[in-house]
């Protein structure tokens, strides 16, 4: 669906005219690398990609906000100047989270009628929440003409997600949404927010998400046990020293104490984490080198760690994985994302793409009895303003 298609369907449900209609665009996002990290103040190596979430925008000089979406029967009408409250489990309370960080904020809104469409697959681990939240944020900084950088919007859509929504996620999602370059990733260290641009210069290879099609409710999943888990793990590590976070330590420190965790699945937890930060930092050093070949087996290290030591990965997501790494002009492969469902990313060789997408849907379906679908995707830019 394009921007044309969209608004003709906005001026449908909304009535009036284009007049000050505005489009704004937030992306994806995979990961390359460094899963779950983020939340433990890690190193984490995502990129934007190519496919987002559209929000059409226009004032309705009224003191409401109403939210409709093309890809949800649900709309939502709420008031400003009131609290907002969560809507069920419905899409709307991302934007609703982001609109109520602003009036935290004391930001002056205005009411406005929008819709939303996106053409990332909802609740495949690609991001499509954070895209919503940032996309809101750039809307809201822009009608609101509050000048805010990105890093606030980006850090504003974090904590809408944590505190609205409920869920504990890092911030890796959002920043990767909002600060998304075409053809790079994003190095970034979550502890001092420092980030670095790493070009994506992968020749004759591509990324190829290829999605379960096993729906991931992160909310309920479990994500937030995670969370606990690496927290109860700092927990028995500050008998060493006083961290507050995992990323604290060094992977060589961590080998030397992890006697400590009496839990072998606490201590499984935190030998993820610690090994995934090494990781990063070996695939920005491969990226920089141009060695595709190691970032591809660094992929596989990190899905094998996240099978095993994290369990977040999945029958559905290991027979993709499994199957891609069977198949003649693949690097690598790995889930991105939160996991328990949602996508894979593989390093396939242009020449190889048809192939590797017959070949994996088939070892996919015979071992899971699911459908799953393939996109060829690239790194993009972030979230801005259309028009």
């Amino acid at each position: 669906m394009d921007v044309d298609e969209l608004k003709k369907n906005f001026l449908a449900r909304y009535g009036g005219t284009a007049q000050g209609l505005e489009v704004f665009f937030a992306p994806g996002r995979i990961n390359l690398i460094g899963e779950h990290t983020d939340y433990n103040n890690g190193y984490v190596l995502p990129c934007a990609i190519n496919f987002g979430t559209y929000l059409l925008a226009r004032p309705n000089y009224e003191r409401v906000v109403r939210l409709a979406s093309e890809n949800f029967d649900y709309a939502a009408e709420v008031t400003l100047g009131k609290p907002l409250s969560r809507q069920g489990e419905h899409w709307v309370n991302y934007p609703l989270g982001v609109y109520d960080q602003f009036a935290q904020h004391k930001v002056k809104m205005q009411g406005a009628d929008l819709l939303y469409y996106g053409n990332i697959p909802n609740g495949a681990g690609l991001s499509s929440s954070a895209s919503i939240e940032v996309a809101t944020a750039v809307m809201l900084n822009d009608q609101a003409r509050t000048d805010l950088p990105m890093m606030e919007l980006v850090k504003l859509s974090q904590q809408a997600e944590n505190q609205f929504v409920g869920v504990c996620c890092g911030i890796m999602d959002q920043f990767a949404v909002g600060f998304g370059k075409k053809d790079h990733a994003l190095f970034l260290d979550i502890a001092t927010m420092k980030y670095e641009l790493v070009p994506l210069m992968l020749a004759d290879y591509c990324i190829i998400v290829a999605n379960t099609n096993k729906r991931r409710g992160r909310a309920d999943s479990k994500y937030n046990e995670r969370v606990k888990e690496c927290r109860k793990a700092v927990e028995y590590l500050r008998q060493v020293r006083p961290i507050d976070f995992l990323s604290d330590m060094s992977l060589q420190e961590f080998i030397s104490v992890k006697h400590l965790i009496p839990e072998a699945t606490i201590r499984k937890r935190a030998a993820h984490i610690l090994s995934e930060n090494q990781r990063v930092l070996d695939a920005v050093a491969a990226l920089r080198r141009g060695e595709l070949p190691l970032l591809g087996q660094l992929m596989d290290a990190s899905h094998n760690s996240l099978r095993y030591d994290y369990e977040v990965t999945g029958a559905e997501l290991d027979a993709l994985a499994e199957a891609a790494r069977r198949t003649p002009g693949v690097l690598g492969s790995r889930m991105t994302g939160a996991g328990f469902g949602g996508c894979t990313i593989s390093l396939v060789h242009k020449d190889a793409i048809a192939n590797f997408i017959e070949s994996v849907a088939q070892q996919y379906h015979q071992a899971t009895g699911l459908q799953a679908e393939f996109y060829e995707t690239e790194p993009g830019d972030g979230a801005r303003k259309l028009s």
